[in-house]
Order: structure tokens, then C-alpha cells, then sequence
């Protein structure tokens, strides 16, 4: 596996605490992701596109899997990916904690994975226009 201190620094040189991988090609995440930075980087965190080729081999994930949900690495080595991940990051962030509580409803993770595995597998969809919805009204 590849060293977080050799391989993931943030934009400064400095070390960052964890990083949150997300999609570039998917224009909804970029914006999320966009929005995201600043506080992030306030608490030592940072941004990287799924799609560095560094990335999977850090994770240890092929292509295939990294592609699948966004990922939330911290400095420790614990790794979060999809409403996991949001989770993770909730606990980083005071504002989005009710989403940690809401959490901890016993039920709730499930509903709060399913969620985010519909979203993110219309994610193209979801930042402008879906491709199939826009053939499908032609026809």
C-alpha cells in the first residue's frame, strides 16, 4: 500500500488528516466537492479526484470499485466509502452531525446506504440532464 505521507499531501506540502475522493467526471459531485473544499481544508482535510491513478492503489480498489461510491480516507488508514463516508464526515463537521445522529437510528444506516447507492448510480443524471430521459422523450 502506498504511504499517505509520501503520496497524499494537500495543495500547501503540508500533510493532510484525510482526504475525500469523489468523482470529477460526474458534474453534481464536482460541484459538492467544489462547495466542500474550503471546509475541509480548514480542518486539514482535502479533495482528490477518484480518478488519480494513485488512488486505487492507496485504497487497494480497482477502478471498477473505486468508481462505484465516493471514498473518505483519514490519516489513521480507516476508510469510508458512499453514505459511510458521508457519515464519516459528518463526525469532522458540527454542522452535518445530525446526519451522524440520524445514524445511529437503528435501521437508519441501511436506509441512508440504499439511498445513496440509487443516487450515486444516477449521479450523471442528477447533475443536469439523464442521458437515457432525454432518449426516451424523443422516442
Amino acid at each position: 500500500m502506498i504511504s499517505l505521507v509520501s503520496e497524499y499531501t494537500d495543495g500547501k506540502g503540508r500533510h493532510a488528516r484525510g482526504w475525500l475522493f469523489f468523482d470529477a467526471d460526474c458534474k453534481f459531485c464536482t460541484r459538492i466537492a467544489r462547495g466542500l473544499a474550503p471546509i475541509l481544508e480548514r480542518r486539514g482535510m482535502a479533495l482528490a479526484p477518484l480518478q488519480d491513478p494513485r488512488v486505487g492503489a492507496l485504497l487497494g480498489l480497482s477502478r471498477e470499485e473505486l468508481m462505484l461510491e465516493m471514498k473518505f480516507l483519514l490519516s489513521d488508514g480507516s476508510q469510508y466509502g458512499g453514505a459511510d463516508a458521508a457519515v464519516a464526515l459528518a463526525r469532522e463537521i458540527w454542522w452535518l452531525r445530525p446526519l451522524l445522529w440520524i445514524s445511529k437510528i437503528p435501521g437508519m444506516m441501511e436506509i441512508l446506504r440504499k439511498g445513496y447507492r440509487q443516487i450515486a448510480a444516477s449521479r450523471s443524471c442528477a447533475a443536469e440532464a439523464c442521458p437515457t430521459s432525454e432518449a426516451s422523450k424523443r422516442a
